[in-house]
């Protein structure tokens, strides 16, 4: 089988690259380009395409550097500056996911001939009664099955994820027999078009305006202080808000930029009992559960998977909990599960 390895310079893809090898397939190795600018963190610097040339050349197979910055700008970067100025929270690595490698990559890949696919995730595809299943990977600490959850039948057909049945300590003790240069390389954590001097509000404060707004009770409607960037806030974030006059630690509930105003309350009062979804964000690794239909709802990366049940006969699909639960902030992406089979991933829809 011919694969194209898409080798991010980090030790996971390194292992899946050596894996395929070793199995015997004709493997070639693809590095992004995603950022025009400069980059010192997740998987742009220049830095980690050296790597990834390395550890192509240690395992004997031929490496390119495939130019989608302005894909990269348009479908991810953009939208994310877009998302903030509109009081969201996105997921730019979920959008990469979904319109660059999963996509452009992934169309690329067919057209130059490779049979399949292959990324470092921890997360599985399973062949069962004549469909893929995405499941996640062995290990729990680093299952990536979250953001792959937008992924349907057309992807997961041409996707190879190798080392999905292997803990990390395993991939690292693989890539040290092997030799390999990023054998104890750090994970990738940030935002890779983020650089760490600057951060996430120095970098949104030079491509949107920042708007200063009023702190709001939700109870009493009072204000009670001010914030300098509401842009910034994200519902649920309870850091920087202070306690109100019980002692509670404040809790974003909304954020309304048009008013210049963020709303704030105590833990029982941010709790909610249902998130709605995007109706157009929502897919379905294979077919659409039925309304009314049980699920497993996980909020971000590494949330706690809570029970759910599924509506969609209104015009917003719902997905509401027998128990209140933190809220889910406008823009996140909501990973279903099966309720049967926790490990099986059925679908995905952004809050909305």
């Amino acid at each position: 089988m011919r694969v194209l390895v898409a080798m991010s310079g980090g030790v996971d893809s390194s292992v899946a690259a050596a894996l395929l090898v070793e199995q015997g397939h004709e493997v070639m190795g693809a590095t992004l380009k995603l950022w025009g600018g400069t980059s010192d963190s997740g998987c742009c610097s220049v830095a980690d395409v050296e790597d990834a040339r390395r550890v192509a050349q240690q395992l004997d197979i031929p490496h390119h550097v495939f130019d989608m910055t302005e894909a990269f700008t348009r479908s991810v970067v953009d939208p994310y500056v877009e998302a903030h100025a509109a009081a969201r929270t996105p997921n730019p690595c979920i959008e990469c996911n979904r319109h660059i490698k999963f996509d452009r990559l992934l169309e690329r890949s067919r057209r130059l001939g490779f049979d399949a696919l292959a990324t470092g995730h921890h997360a599985q595809v399973v062949a069962a009664r004549g469909v893929r299943q995405l499941r996640r990977g062995a290990d729990p600490e680093k299952d990536q099955s979250y953001v792959l959850s937008m992924l349907g039948q057309r992807q997961l057909r041409r996707i190879v994820l190798p080392i999905g049945t292997m803990t990390k300590d395993a991939v690292r003790a693989h890539a040290a027999r092997l030799g390999l240069r990023t054998a104890r390389k750090p994970d990738s954590q940030d935002v890779c078009f983020i650089r760490r001097a600057e951060g996430r509000q120095g970098f949104l404060a030079s491509r949107l305006a920042m708007h200063a707004g009023s702190v709001v009770e939700a109870g009493t409607g009072d204000v009670v202080g001010r914030v300098d960037a509401l842009e910034l806030l994200t519902v649920g974030q309870r850091r920087g808000l202070g306690h109100d006059a019980d002692g509670n630690r404040r809790y974003v509930i909304g954020v309304d930029v048009a008013k210049r105003m963020v709303t704030v309350g105590s833990l029982r009062e941010a709790l909610v009992d249902h998130v709605a979804l995007v109706p157009t964000s929502v897919t379905w690794v294979d077919r659409p559960l039925a309304s009314g239909a049980a699920a497993i709802a996980q909020t971000s990366a590494h949330g706690r998977p809570v029970p759910c049940t599924i509506e969609l006969d209104g015009t917003t699909p719902l997905l509401r909990f027998p128990s209140r639960q933190r809220p889910v902030a406008p823009g996140q992406t909501v990973a279903l599960y099966d309720s049967a089979d926790p490990d099986v991933v059925v679908g995905a829809g952004i809050a909305a």
